[in-house]
């Protein structure tokens, strides 16, 4: 266990060391393959992964509720998960360079959306929470038109960070659903918060509440100019080295879609 180090989110574990090993070996395997094959990196290849952001914390969402069997839920435990899930993408990655080069951003969405499908299903069918999902589902039509007001205001602020196109688009959007959704969470189904600076931003006091995020809001609105910000500095590495400049936004956009798909479902299934 080691949620209870500083900045370490609450349950953060490590597999056994037979599941660390496994999974360090095949990490390893298909990163030296992706560093020899070099595959094209584009926007549309880092949109393309998506799903599979999202399919990481979906597995977690089944790790939490123990809807895993005994000999794969160490592979879905947090942060083991992530390198798991990262690994079957880049084997993805590796495959469908191989067999049809030109819809490699076709095949990795649409791999990652089948494995996705599924995983959602089992943490449905585990129990469907009526008020956790009808919250699910607010969290998501509040975070489009905040997050479509973020992008443009941000590209009319800074019109050069419109380089970053979908990518960019997709870090705010994912930003504003994390926000929006433990913002939520925490103020009407009463869930907390893991990550030890996240829960200070959500926990202090003397702010004024507003309907349906109450006084997540501050949180809320951290991520967004966290997430703009970033997006901005970044859009100066997209234009001179578009390669690696898309593969660090897309992470970018990962770290805030995976807490983002973990909340929605979570709730649903747990609320």
């Amino acid at each position: 266990m080691m949620g209870g180090l500083p900045l370490v989110p609450a349950g953060t574990t490590l597999p056994p060391l037979p599941y660390l090993i496994a999974v360090s070996i095949v990490v390893g395997a298909v990163g030296a393959g992706l560093g020899r094959r070099r595959p094209t990196v584009t926007d549309r290849h880092v949109l393309a992964l998506a799903p599979w952001m999202a399919l990481g914390s979906a597995t977690h969402v089944l790790y939490v509720v123990d809807a895993l069997p005994a000999v794969l839920a160490p592979f879905a435990g947090s942060p083991t998960v992530y390198l798991t899930v990262g690994s079957l993408a880049g084997a993805a990655w590796l495959a469908s360079v191989a067999i049809r080069p030109q819809r490699v951003p076709t095949a990795l969405a649409a791999s990652g959306a089948c494995l996705l499908a599924p995983v959602v299903f089992v943490a449905l069918a585990t129990g469907l929470s009526p008020d956790g999902a009808f919250w699910s589902g607010v969290s998501l039509a509040l975070t489009l038109p905040i997050a479509g007001v973020a992008w443009v205001g941000l590209i009319r602020l800074r019109p050069e960070a419109a380089v970053t196109g979908g990518v960019g688009a997709l870090a705010v959007f994912a930003h504003a659903l994390d926000g929006v959704s433990t913002a939520i969470g925490t103020t009407q189904l009463g869930f907390g918060e893991r990550t030890p600076v996240s829960r200070l931003l959500l926990e202090l006091g003397g702010l004024p509440a507003v309907p349906v995020l109450g006084e997540g809001w501050l949180f809320l609105l951290v991520k967004l100019v966290v997430a703009s910000v970033v997006t901005w500095l970044f859009a100066a590495y997209v234009r001179e080295t578009p390669t690696e400049g898309f593969l660090f936004l897309g992470f970018v956009a990962s770290v805030g879609l995976g807490p983002a798909a973990h909340n929605l479902l979570l709730f649903a299934v747990a609320a």
